[in-house]
């Protein structure tokens, strides 16, 4: 239900069911499978994020992965602004043999690159790796990275470390990660592969504002009691 956000960005993937958002300046949006929302609070907004309607009344099953990203303190304040993109208009890239695919969110896997525009250089990749399937993928020097997994075993680098669902592998930087589904793999692994450049910026956080000083956070509490972060839902 109704709740405030104010410096940073809400990235919701769903990956089954059907959710809607809607806001206090009259936005409303409907993410069904496969649909990313990436929302940049910058300044403020006032939303809410619930089952739609009529999935909510027929019932069944709501999956999806929502990552929060720091905004760099330049961008704090910004204005906000939604990307609402489409399953149909993520690239999808299968390797040569069929057996490992991607969903490229943001940043770039097997020569394409995401159409969702971020504030810093980020990598968001979606891996569904068949029995047998073998990937490199590039992660750049200057990040922090993860892997994920939602489902399977995946084998990570040049140690082939297995990683498992509902496992999470923070990676080395600057290096090509091998990933690897060995081929008597009882099923698929489907997993996030999440990358980013450290801001270097201190960080106070509290509840849902994330901003770089304590004064901020008491400023942004302030605001939100006056009214003055989004205003009252439609």
């Amino acid at each position: 239900p109704e709740h405030p956000h104010r410096g940073f960005e809400t990235v919701t993937y769903l990956l089954a069911g059907k959710l809607e958002h809607r806001d206090s300046q009259g936005n409303v949006g409907r993410l069904g499978a496969g649909d990313v929302q990436w929302m940049t609070a910058g300044a403020g907004v006032l939303h809410s994020e619930l089952p739609e309607p009529e999935f909510k009344r027929q019932g069944g099953v709501l999956h999806g992965v929502q990552v929060w990203v720091n905004l760099p303190a330049r961008d704090k304040m910004m204005l906000p602004r939604y990307q609402d993109v489409a399953a149909a208009r993520i690239p999808v890239v299968s390797s040569a043999d069929g057996r490992a695919q991607v969903r490229v969110i943001a940043g770039e896997a097997m020569g394409r690159t995401a159409v969702i525009d971020t504030r810093t250089p980020i990598q968001y990749l979606h891996y569904t790796l068949q029995p047998g399937a073998t990937v490199e993928q590039a992660v750049p020097a200057a990040f922090n990275a993860l892997v994920y997994l939602l489902s399977g075993t995946v084998q990570l680098g040049s140690a082939a470390t297995p990683v498992s669902s509902g496992e999470l592998a923070r990676l080395h930087s600057g290096e090509v990660l091998r990933l690897h589904v060995p081929d008597h793999a009882a099923a698929p692994a489907d997993l996030l592969l999440l990358g980013g450049v450290p801001l270097h910026e201190p960080v106070a956080r509290y509840g849902p504002f994330v901003m770089n000083t304590a004064a901020e956070i008491e400023q942004a509490l302030q605001d939100y009691r006056a009214g003055r972060i989004g205003g009252a839902l439609p």
